[in-house]
């Protein structure tokens, strides 16, 4: 499958539709986003059942800004709409395809279940 491009306008509706979504916010300018970007696209011709996303921050600086992006390239790993991976940098072809294989491998019923628990915590406490 081909990357997509990512904009405030179909972010959230991309994320929400698509159990698993990997993200690369970067910029044309970034000399380290243009080497990882033949990385990201070949590995988004392996997994049919991910979507890889691009965020252009130079032309999305909404979004950049919602996820607190300070270095370029960053990649983001969500999995039903939670965030299982973040780093800045770009990572080697093997470490991109261990990423994917083992955010694949979560218990996302066990993750939902702590995020539930954090947040009944949270509302405890205030």
């Amino acid at each position: 499958m081909a990357t997509i491009e990512l904009t405030k306008d179909n972010f959230e509706q991309v994320v929400n539709d698509n159990d698993m979504v990997v993200i690369d916010f970067w910029a044309p300018w970034c000399a380290p986003c243009r080497v990882f970007a033949p990385t990201f696209e070949a590995e988004s011709g392996l997994h049919d059942d991910v979507v890889f996303g691009k965020v252009n921050t130079e032309e999305q600086q909404e979004l950049a800004a919602a996820f607190n992006i300070r270095s370029i390239p960053t990649l983001m790993f969500f999995r039903e709409r939670v965030i299982l991976y973040a780093e800045a940098g770009a990572v080697p072809p093997a470490m991109l395809a261990e990423v994917v294989k083992q955010a694949k491998k979560v218990d996302m019923a066990e993750v939902h279940r702590e995020i539930a628990g954090q947040q009944s915590g949270e509302s405890g406490d205030a």
